[in-house]
């Protein structure tokens, strides 16, 4: 039989804010989980609170990673300087690789009303952190909510559960990413490869994670991170559980970060600060 991944790790974010002072809970990316290679930063976003969020993320450069917006409630509306411009809406995901460069902003389309959501960076192999950017972004059409079993509803955003493959690719790092409601006592598993790096975080209710006395809970707005094994298993807490469940391929390459820029040299961060000032980008 596969074996269970254990938890190694349970951790809750940091209030921050970014762009124009958006008000977030930075989960991964703080000095207590600077990363979890591939994954370089976390943060979700949750409020009905205007002024936390009117002012937006305005225009601000990207190169050599991606970046996962998944929006549950609001919109928000993207432009990018090579013309690209859509909006997100809730249940929509935009996946966007920024590769050797591109300016874009994020501004919420709203001025009342609940905006939530995660953003995720996941970092790109040196082989093509130089690519053209591109975007893979999806209407909550291309995500159903799937009941995989008894009082368990999975979105498939990225990777596979059972017959159903989600609407995102990326080779490089082979990305699962999984929206998952349970109801109360529901019990889910789901196989991960061995060496991906995997994390839970919970944003509604409680779960249990793992089997038996080595299960760990997991509480509303907690980090888990997974250690070695074949498979993951959760179960609902006492008043139904939701939580997004991310894995990935490490990409075991030096790590050079600055800002929104993440190479793999201190080279190549200056060349992308020549390279954004003279308008390569």
């Amino acid at each position: 039989m596969s074996s269970l991944r254990p938890v190694l790790r349970k951790l809750r974010g940091m209030p921050a804010s970014d762009g124009a002072g958006v008000k977030l809970v930075r989960v991964i990316g703080t000095p207590q989980l600077p990363d979890l290679n591939p994954f370089l930063m976390l943060d979700e976003f949750g409020t009905d609170r205007p002024e936390d969020y009117l002012a937006g993320f305005p225009s601000h450069p990207h190169r050599g990673f991606e970046t996962v917006t998944y929006m549950l409630d609001g919109r928000m509306r993207h432009k990018d300087n090579h013309g690209n411009e859509g909006v997100l809406v809730p249940g929509s995901v935009q996946w966007m690789t920024a590769g050797r460069g591109i300016v874009h902003s994020e501004m919420p389309e709203q001025e009342q009303g609940r905006m939530r959501g995660f953003q995720l960076w996941v970092n790109l192999p040196a082989s093509e952190k130089m690519t053209a950017p591109r975007y893979q972004e999806y209407g909550p059409d291309h995500f159903p909510e799937t009941e995989v079993s008894p009082g368990v509803r999975v979105k498939v955003i990225a990777g596979r559960v059972g017959a159903h493959q989600g609407a995102i690719a990326q080779p490089a790092t082979d990305p699962l990413y999984l929206d998952i409601g349970l109801q109360a006592g529901a019990r889910f598993e789901q196989p991960v490869p061995e060496g991906h790096s995997a994390f839970a975080y919970v944003f509604e209710g409680a779960a249990r994670f793992g089997e038996g006395d080595a299960a760990t809970n997991g509480a509303k707005g907690e980090l888990l991170v997974f250690g070695p094994g074949e498979r993951i298993a959760v179960q609902g807490g006492q008043d139904g559980t939701r939580l997004i469940l991310v894995a990935g391929r490490p990409l075991n390459e030096p790590v050079a970060r600055y800002g929104p820029f993440v190479m793999n040299t201190q080279a190549e961060i200056r060349q992308a600060f020549e390279d954004f000032q003279a308008g390569r980008f």
